[in-house]
C-alpha cells in the first residue's frame, strides 16, 4: 500500500468514532507494525489533521473535520463506477476487495449531491463468466510480477495433458470469461499464455528471473498478436 494511501485510510478509520481507536487496532486493520502508524499519526498532525490523543492511549479524529471534496465530473464518476463494477467479473478476490475500497472511498470524497449516484448507479455490469481459478492466487502472480519471481505450475491443457512449468510472469491478462497469465516459459523457451482456471497446483519460488521485467514486457507486447496460448 502507498504511503498516501495508508495517511488515507488511517482518516477514513478514525471518522465518525466516539472511543480513541489505538495504533495497535490501526495496525491490524492496515497490515502494519505499529511503529508505522506511530510515524503515520504524527505526519497527518504535522500536516493540521485534527487528530487527538498519544501512544498506549488511542487517538480520535475531532468532529467536524473532513476532506475537501474531489471535483469530479458525472462522466468521470460512472467512469470510475462501471470501472469498479466490472472488476467483479474477472473473479479476483482481492481486486474485487480494492474495488469496493475505490467506491466507499470516492463516497465520503465527492460533493454530497453526487453521491446518490454512487449509492444507486444508474446502470448494470452483468456478472460474467469467468471461471474463479482454484490452483493458483491471482494476487501472489500479481505480486510475483512486481518481484520478478518465477512461479512452478502444474497446467492441464485443452487436451488434458499435464505437465510441470517454471514461468517468469510478466502480466496478467483479463478477458470477460477467462484470465490468462503471459509468461516466459522455461519448457517450450519462449513466451506463453497460461489459464488460470487451467492451473491445478502452483508456488511462488524464491527465485527471481531478472531485476527488470520491462524489456520483457515490451518484447511480449510487441509478439502479443500471434497465437502464443498453450
Amino acid at each position: 500500500m502507498r504511503r498516501a494511501d495508508r495517511l488515507f485510510d488511517i482518516i477514513q478509520a478514525l471518522r465518525g468514532k466516539t472511543q480513541p481507536t489505538t495504533a495497535a487496532a490501526l495496525a491490524q486493520k492496515l497490515e502494519v507494525t505499529t511503529r508505522t502508524i506511530y510515524r503515520d499519526i504524527a505526519t497527518l498532525q504535522a500536516r493540521r489533521i485534527p487528530i487527538e490523543g498519544e501512544p498506549g492511549l488511542g487517538y480520535l479524529l475531532r468532529k467536524g473535520f473532513d476532506l475537501p471534496p474531489l471535483m469530479f465530473t458525472m462522466e468521470e464518476i460512472e467512469a470510475i463506477t462501471v470501472g469498479a463494477n466490472l472488476v467483479h467479473r474477472i473473479r479476483d478476490p482481492k481486486l474485487q476487495e480494492a474495488a469496493e475500497s475505490v467506491l466507499n472511498k470516492l463516497q465520503h470524497a465527492v460533493p454530497k449531491e453526487l453521491r446518490s449516484y454512487l449509492v444507486s448507479p444508474r446502470f448494470y455490469v452483468s456478472e460474467g463468466d469467468t471461471v474463479r481459478p482454484e490452483g493458483i492466487e491471482l494476487l501472489d502472480v500479481r505480486n510475483a510480477i512486481r518481484t520478478c519471481r518465477k512461479i512452478a505450475i502444474t497446467y492441464i491443457d485443452e487436451q488434458q495433458r499435464r505437465s510441470r512449468r517454471t514461468i517468469w510472469p510478466i502480466a496478467t491478462v483479463y478477458y470477460v470469461d477467462v484470465t490468462l497469465i503471459a509468461a516466459w516459459c522455461e519448457l517450450r523457451g519462449d513466451y506463453r499464455h497460461f489459464r488460470a482456471d487451467r492451473i491445478v497446483q502452483s508456488e511462488v519460488l524464491e527465485e527471481r528471473y531478472a531485476a527488470d521485467s520491462s524489456p520483457m514486457m515490451v518484447e511480449w507486447m510487441a509478439m502479443r498478436s500471434q497465437n502464443s496460448e498453450v
